[in-house]
């Protein structure tokens, strides 16, 4: 069945246009607000929000919506994604609500929801929803005795940080370390400096200014150039990334060098491996992790299993088979043991209770493969499906011919825009790079 709100993670749009207006807010408020009461008690809704100017509208609209169908509301401001994930359980909410885009610019603004446990909905429950917003709403709204009420909730930030800290061994502290963390002037920019600054450690912040209009605009995971001049120019041990709901992580090492989620992967897997603590063969990645991160696996007796992009199928992944590690390249790291969700901050308090323990600089810690040359080409089309055409499949069939076993190809549709991503991997970069580049010529011959 085709979905007509939700996409890969909740419903995300430009604000105030077709896609995501103040009157949609408040109709998924009134329909998931139907669909999780069960039951005559009174059922409740928590409500976390990043810090885009839009998200006071639709804070306001969808919380209008639960109310008018009888369901209160507990309202927290701007607060992490995982952090809305895990207070929904720790409050015995029904329903859980994160209002953000992530790493979008501040145009943008989505709708992401939990349920009672703090998993996303599954896609047959986000179904359910958009099937109550194409219907008559009108007919699940509450007795005016019945109106649900709203009221605003002091120390769910420090709930967070605590929450955080007791992910580290105990008497961990972080004393002796300089940390600049760069919060992307958004969801995170409260509790993950407090947090490492309980946690002992000399902190200095950036991105921690939000204004409504500049989340993710110079700062944070997709733009981390600022965060690593910052670690150069105070000598800092480490760098830490968040992005817009602080979900992922990104990390700079002593030496102003980028460390992406599948380094960070792979030192938690070595860790917990040594600690007793990995569940399952080893972890789950998606299509787009390199193919160093495997070989390095394999060679310390683990396995990668590989999902679809996106961290919606990396955890149906891990909970189908029982792990506990998984993530992918951007730094999206979920490890289940703590959370139902990415959550950046925990990520980067894992690395760092490593780098404690080892007493060693982070570009040691975090080197713990060379990974193979990966090119990465989109291609524009403007309808159709080019990716049918024969002139195509042969490019395609003659590039995993020439990779062989020294290598891979993947080509996949974006799900989000009219793009075709094509990538490749293996030891030889020039090899690599003809492939990709014979394959984006035969698109582009029959995509225009």
């Amino acid at each position: 069945m085709s979905r007509k709100y939700f996409g890969t993670d909740g419903i995300r749009g430009r604000v105030n246009s077709a896609k995501l207006t103040a009157e949609l807010a408040m109709k998924v408020g009134a329909a998931a607000g139907t669909l999780f009461q069960r039951g005559n008690e009174r059922h409740r809704v928590l409500i976390g929000k990043d810090t885009r100017l839009s998200g006071y509208m639709i804070e306001n609209a969808m919380t209008a919506g639960f109310l008018s169908v009888g369901m209160d509301v507990l309202l927290v401001g701007p607060m992490p994604t995982p952090a809305v994930a895990m207070l929904t359980r720790s409050m015995r909410a029904d329903l859980g609500v994160m209002i953000s885009a992530s790493h979008n610019p501040y145009e943008d603004n989505g709708i992401k929801l939990f349920g009672p446990d703090g998993y996303k909905l599954s896609d047959a429950t986000e179904l359910e929803i958009e099937a109550l917003l194409d219907g008559d709403l009108s007919k699940h709204r509450s007795l005016s005795s019945d109106i649900g009420r709203a009221k605003r909730i002091d120390g769910a930030e420090a709930r967070y940080i605590e929450f955080a800290k007791r992910t580290l061994p105990r008497n961990l502290e972080l004393d002796g370390l300089r940390i600049v963390i760069d919060c992307a002037n958004g969801a995170g920019y409260k509790v993950a400096p407090m947090a490492l600054w309980e946690l002992g450690a000399e902190v200095i912040s950036i991105g921690d200014k939000p204004n409504g209009f500049n989340i993710n605009d110079g700062f944070g995971s997709t733009e981390p150039e600022a965060l690593a001049k910052k670690v150069r120019e105070v000598r800092a041990d480490i760098g830490i990334a968040l992005d817009g709901d602080a979900d992922r992580v990104i990390i700079i090492d002593e030496k102003g060098m980028i460390v992406d989620g599948d380094q960070l992967m792979a030192v938690v897997a070595e860790s917990w491996k040594e600690d007793g603590r990995l569940a399952g063969p080893g972890i789950v990645a998606t299509v787009m992790s390199n193919l160093g991160l495997e070989r390095h696996l394999a060679g310390i007796g683990l396995t990668l299993a590989r999902a679809q992009v996106g961290d919606r199928y990396v955890l149906e992944m891990m909970r189908e088979n029982g792990y506990n590690v998984g993530g992918e390249p951007s730094g999206h790291i979920i490890l289940s043991d703590f959370s139902t969700t990415g959550d950046g901050l925990v990520s980067a308090l894992q690395l760092l209770s490593v780098v404690k323990r080892l007493e060693r600089p982070v570009s040691e810690v975090c080197r713990r493969f060379d990974p193979l040359p990966q090119i990465l080409k989109n291609v524009r089309f403007a309808g159709g499906k080019p990716l049918e055409k024969a002139e195509v499949q042969k490019a395609i069939d003659a590039g995993r011919d020439r990779l062989g076993n020294t290598g891979r190809l993947l080509i996949r549709p974006s799900g989000t825009e009219p793009v075709i991503r094509v990538m490749a991997e293996g030891d030889d970069r020039d090899l690599v790079e003809t492939v990709v580049d014979d394959i984006v010529q035969a698109l582009q011959k029959v995509a225009a």
